[in-house]
């Protein structure tokens, strides 16, 4: 097949039968989202709100269009600005993969910053933000997702009608999210027409009011936070529809997560951190079944925008989402033990040029160096900077040239008070035990160990 723009990629994805992961007595489907060219389901509304803003008059050739997004609206919406020359300015939450953002700026995108601590009301929510910017740039259109007919009518016009074809006509439950709640609103008025015996059931992070609403009747004022990214709110948009969901399963950011994991493990399908959140809550739907059904849920994004997040393993040990068998003692706070080569390390022998560029990949300060399984120094970016300024040619020389020797060691039984004054100095700890090297800990490690204990 070929095509004349990236556009007309959009929608007609797969849909894959579950072979592996345990549905009981239930067939569970998968609806892969994630072959859109956008990486996601978000392309489908880009494209409509858009386009529904062309067709009504409300934009002209070149104008700035801005949203405010918690996740891939603002990849779908930059997709489609590209390719028709428009302006997009996005709002997003500080809570956003670092790859979204990098995709986001490459696609042409200005993308603004803000608070993910902020609920819907105050000046720096992004949503609010965003309107306020679209108000204060001249000629500029605010799509508004949450209030944006197009929204739904994208997967009441599209993606409803491929998941009925696509499963013979037969489809007993769909199991989906809701952000902007234009999907679960979209498909919700498709399948009150064509399958009306179809069930709906909400999957919501754990610290959304959705689930409590949907179960209880409730619209809780309070709201947590959550991890996961695109789904879950604080309120209820205009264009919600939740007349049809039978049941909501509310879950935590580790089942969504580790969930996730297993469906790449299991299925070979790279999914992103609310596809986890989808797949949680069917998986329980579908083992609470005494009957068989067919279930569809969505793997709403590739999960090659979170590689830095929840695939992982440092960042999921560090947020307390990886169980680790605790030894109570200082070897609870050592995230990357060398023992287990997760440390990343210099010989003395390496060039200094060579010891930057594995601070860089690795994204760290400081590296032990290591002489065979002895620890022979410690070299930091401060140490690197007052070797080489002024000569930028003494790259060239060895660690041995510029590590500290006077080393900050700290015996594995001793107690976490003694971190402090280590800390105090602006030094990392460089846990022992007996003559073998443990690992270090930095002030990052204990914040990220405290934390973990409030959880």
């Amino acid at each position: 097949m070929i095509v004349n723009s990236v556009l007309e990629l959009i929608g007609r994805t797969p849909m894959l039968r579950v072979q592996r992961l345990d549905a009981g007595r239930c067939e569970l489907f998968l609806k892969l989202e994630s072959f859109n060219p956008g990486g996601s389901i978000k392309d489908r509304i880009g494209l409509s709100m858009i386009e529904g803003a062309e067709k009504a008059g409300k934009i002209r050739p070149g104008a700035t269009l801005v949203e405010g997004t918690a996740g891939n609206t603002g990849l779908g919406l930059a997709l489609v600005a590209q390719a028709k020359g428009y302006k997009l300015i996005l709002v997003v939450p500080d809570k956003m993969s670092r790859e979204k953002i990098f995709n986001l700026k490459a696609m042409g995108a200005e993308v603004v910053l803000t608070r993910s601590d902020v609920a819907k009301g105050h000046p720096e929510y992004y949503q609010d933000l965003a309107a306020s910017i679209a108000a204060k740039t001249p000629g500029a259109y605010f799509i508004n997702q949450f209030g944006n007919p197009d929204n739904p009518a994208a997967h009441e016009a599209t993606t409803g009608p491929e998941i009925l074809e696509q499963m013979d006509g037969c489809v007993n439950a769909i199991v989906v999210g809701c952000g902007s709640s234009g999907t679960l609103a979209g498909l919700s008025h498709y399948f009150a027409k064509a399958s009306p015996a179809t069930e709906f059931i909400l999957a919501d992070p754990v610290g959304s009011v959705l689930a409590q609403y949907i179960n209880e009747g409730t619209l809780s004022k309070k709201s947590a936070s959550w991890m996961v990214e695109g789904i879950g709110e604080d309120f209820l948009p205009s264009i919600s529809d939740f007349t049809r969901v039978k049941k909501a399963y509310s879950i935590s950011d580790k089942d969504s997560f580790l969930t996730a994991r297993e469906l790449l493990k299991q299925e070979g399908v790279l999914g992103g951190s609310s596809t986890g959140t989808l797949l949680a809550a069917a998986l329980r739907y579908c083992r609470e079944q005494s009957s068989p059904k067919r279930v569809v849920t969505l793997v709403c994004d590739t999960g090659n925008k979170y590689l830095s997040k929840l695939y992982n393993d440092y960042w999921m040990s560090d947020n307390g989402f990886l169980d680790r068998l605790p030894t109570n003692d200082l070897r609870d706070l050592i995230m990357r033990p060398y023992a287990q080569r997760d440390t990343v390390v210099a010989a003395p022998a390496d060039l200094l040029v060579t010891a930057y560029n594995r601070m860089k990949l690795y994204d760290v300060s400081q590296l032990p160096v290591m002489d065979g399984d002895r620890i022979a120094g410690l070299i930091d970016e401060s140490d690197l900077l007052v070797h080489v300024y002024g000569d930028e040619k003494k790259f060239l020389d060895t660690v041995a040239t510029a590590m500290i020797t006077q080393l900050q060691l700290l015996d594995v039984k001793a107690p976490i008070e003694d971190l402090l004054p280590i800390f105090e100095h602006g030094r990392v700890a460089i846990v022992m035990d007996g003559e073998r090297f443990l690992g270090l800990i930095t002030r990052i490690d204990l914040l990220n160990y405290l934390r973990r204990r409030v959880a």
